[in-house]
C-alpha cells in the first residue's frame, strides 16, 4: 500500500504552463477553428491526471483517474461544448439547444450565456439530479421538462433543429466529438504515449468515440473498454432499451446517438462495451470517496465498476475517465453512502462521545 507521502505526489499532466490556455488554443492545429475565429471558453480542460493506489493494488496495475469532473461546469461536456458553441457563434447562431439528462444542459447553458446568445434545453420530467437542474437554471436557459425520457427528448430536438434556425449541441454535433477528442492528446501527452487501457462510462456514447478518435489521430491504439448501467444497456443488448432505469442518471440513455461509432471504437480498439449493475457501480463510488478522496457523481464510477469486476486483464497502464463531479447529485450520495450525521448536545461531555466514542 503507498505511504501518505507517495499519495501526495501523484497529479500528472495537469500543473504545467498549458494549464491556463484555452483549449481551443492549445490544440488549435488539430481543431477545426481558425486564428481569428471566435472562442467561447470557459477555461475547460488540462485536467488533473490522478494516480490511484488502492485501485492499483486492487488489479494489480497502475491506475490513474482523469478527473474530468475538474472542468468549468463539473463535467467532461465542456471540451466538446466550447467547441460547438464557438462554431454556433462563428456561424451567426443566436440560439442553441440540447436535450439532456443533466450534463449536457449545464455545460450548454454556461456557455450559451457566456457567448451572449439563447439556450433552450429539454430534459426528461423528474429525472435530472438537481446539483445539474440548479447550474441550468441560473446560468439562464429556457428549462422544458418533457413527459418522456432522453431518447425521445433527443427526438423531439433534432426535429426542433430541423425546421427552425437552432444550433443542436447535442453529441451528435461533430463540434462536440471534435472538442472531447482532446482529452486523449492530454491523457497521451502526461503518459508519453504509454497507456494500455482506457476505462469509460457510456450513455450517449459520444465520448468513447471521441477518445478514439483523438487516440487514433496520434497513432496510439490503448483498447477501450466502455461500461453501461445494466438497466441502460442497449449497447451490450444490442438492441434499444425502451425504458432504460439506472441509479447512474447520466447514462441513463436506451438509444445512444453514436452507437455506430461506439461499437467501432470498441472493436477497433480491441476493447469491448460490458455492463455493470448498479449496485457494482454504488460500491465503486463509496470506495473513490473513500479510500482515494475522489467524489465523483455515480455514472463516473462505473469505469472503475467495470475494471473492479472483469481485471485490468494484463494492461500494465490503465486509466479511468471520471467524467463528472460528485455535487452534480448530492441526493444519490447521501442516500448511498455508510456515513450519518451525529445529533450532538451543546455540552463538552457530549462532544466528547460523539466524537470519542464508537461510530
Amino acid at each position: 500500500m503507498s505511504t501518505p507521502t507517495t499519495r501526495l505526489l501523484t497529479v500528472e499532466g495537469a500543473a504545467d504552463t498549458r494549464t491556463h490556455v484555452p483549449l481551443l488554443e492549445r490544440y488549435r492545429q488539430r481543431l477545426p477553428f481558425a486564428p481569428g475565429d471566435p472562442l467561447v471558453t470557459l477555461q475547460e480542460g488540462s485536467t488533473p491526471l490522478l494516480r490511484a493506489p488502492v485501485l492499483s493494488e486492487l488489479v494489480g496495475a497502475t491506475v490513474r483517474l482523469k478527473l474530468e469532473g475538474a472542468n468549468p461546469t463539473g463535467s467532461f461536456k465542456d471540451r466538446g461544448m466550447t467547441c460547438a458553441v464557438s462554431a454556433a457563434v462563428r456561424e451567426g447562431a443566436k440560439a442553441v439547444i440540447c436535450a439532456s439528462t443533466g450534463n449536457t444542459a449545464a455545460s450548454a447553458a454556461a456557455y450559451a450565456a457566456r457567448a451572449g446568445i439563447t439556450c433552450a434545453v429539454i430534459v426528461p420530467e423528474g429525472r435530472i439530479a438537481q446539483g445539474k437542474m440548479a447550474q441550468t437554471l441560473v446560468h439562464g436557459a429556457r428549462v422544458i421538462e418533457l413527459k418522456g425520457n432522453f431518447d425521445r427528448a433527443l427526438e423531439l430536438v433534432r426535429e426542433l433543429t430541423g425546421a427552425h434556425p437552432i444550433v443542436l449541441v447535442n453529441s451528435v454535433n461533430e463540434f462536440r466529438i471534435e472538442g472531447q477528442k482532446t482529452a486523449a492528446f492530454e491523457i497521451h501527452e502526461a503518459l508519453e504515449g504509454s497507456l494500455e487501457a482506457l476505462c469509460i462510462p457510456v450513455g450517449n456514447a459520444g465520448n468513447i468515440t471521441s477518445y478514439w478518435r483523438g487516440f487514433r489521430e496520434l497513432g496510439a491504439a490503448p483498447r477501450l473498454w466502455g461500461f453501461q448501467a445494466e438497466g441502460a444497456a442497449p449497447l451490450v443488448l444490442g438492441k434499444i432499451v425502451e425504458q432504460p432505469e439506472t441509479v447512474a442518471s447520466a447514462i441513463r440513455i436506451g438509444n445512444p446517438v453514436r452507437w455506430e461509432d461506439a461499437m467501432a471504437a470498441a472493436t477497433d480498439s480491441r476493447g469491448s462495451i460490458r455492463p455493470v449493475s448498479d449496485q457494482e457501480i454504488l460500491a465503486a463510488f463509496r470506495l473513490l470517496a473513500s479510500k482515494e478522496g475522489m467524489f465523483c457523481e455515480p455514472a463516473s464510477a462505473a469505469s472503475v465498476a467495470g475494471l473492479l469486476k472483469y481485471g485490468a486483464d494484463a494492461a500494465e497502464q490503465v486509466v479511468c475517465v471520471l467524467t463528472g463531479r460528485g455535487l452534480k447529485d448530492p441526493e444519490t450520495a447521501i442516500a448511498n453512502n455508510d456515513g450519518r450525521v451525529i445529533p450532538c448536545a451543546a455540552e463538552i461531555g457530549a462532544i466528547e462521545e460523539a466524537v470519542l466514542g464508537d461510530p
